[in-house]
């Protein structure tokens, strides 16, 4: 009898709790029946709408991609990575090339601006070393910061930036890369002309200051010493701005036309 008792509450219990999940109350607005819908529940799932998707930008990041500067970008392949690589090395090795012509012949000339200060030769009288003093700022204003900075660093930089080594451009540009960014051969007509009428006019002042006597052979050297310093400066910061740091000095390198880097 317990057994039959226990039996009908448990069977009474199901149905009720089937029927509760159900309504049948009648819509106050329209009158109608409402259908019979099923109670949500923990497990129920609701369509998934754009408001609901995240916009964040570190939820599922492909870890095949970089993050630079707050914009995703897709990896590089093997190949861009070697051109960068190449053209950086053709960059600083035409631009570098030349600083360290420069610095050459500034080691050449060197002990001959520093002579005058040496306990073995005459000291300067007050004129001479007026002289000295100007010809320097002199230098370093009409050669260094006028003639370099100004103009010859840029375009020397600026042709270094345009030797591609595996993208067109040919061997010989690549192994004469000094003498190719000071703009001796693949240029403009007059970009050659300027660039062989400094080089053979620098000779033929080199020659004829080494006549000059003691001590105005020095004071003109240590001028040229300080405005070639100053240019081969100038020539490094201008291309670690350009090639390291990306900023584009928007400076003709004085091409041929229609030739480009080739």
């Amino acid at each position: 009898m317990y057994l039959k008792s226990g039996l009908s509450l448990i069977i009474l219990s199901g149905a009720t709790s089937m029927t509760s999940s159900f309504t049948c109350r009648p819509n106050a607005a329209n009158g109608r029946i409402n259908v019979p819908s099923k109670r949500q529940n923990a497990y129920s799932t609701k369509p998934i709408v754009s408001s609901d998707i995240s916009t964040n930008r570190h939820v599922c990041l492909d870890p095949f991609t970089k993050s630079r500067g707050g914009v995703t970008e897709a990896p590089r392949d093997g190949k861009a990575v070697l051109n960068t690589i190449a053209n950086l090395t053709a960059s600083f090795w035409a631009a570098g090339g030349f600083v360290a012509i420069l610095a050459k012949s500034i080691k050449r000339i060197l002990p001959l601006a520093i002579e005058p200060f040496t306990a073995a030769a005459p000291a300067l009288s007050r004129f001479q070393m007026l002289s000295y003093i100007t010809m320097c700022l002199g230098f370093a204003y009409a050669e260094g910061y006028k003639g370099f900075q100004l103009k010859f660093s840029p375009m020397v930089v600026a042709r270094s930036q345009t030797l591609k080594p595996f993208q067109g451009t040919p061997i010989h540009h690549v192994l004469f890369g000094p003498f190719y960014a000071m703009g001796l051969f693949h240029a403009t007509k007059k970009r050659q002309i300027v660039s062989w009428s400094i080089t053979t006019g620098v000779a033929l002042i080199v020659a004829m200051v080494k006549k000059f006597p003691y001590p105005w052979r020095n004071i003109i050297d240590a001028g040229v010493i300080v405005g070639l310093s100053w240019g081969g400066i100038s020539i490094l910061g201008i291309w670690m701005r350009t090639a390291l740091l990306g900023k584009d000095s928007r400076t003709d390198p004085c091409l041929p036309k229609g030739m480009g880097d080739r």
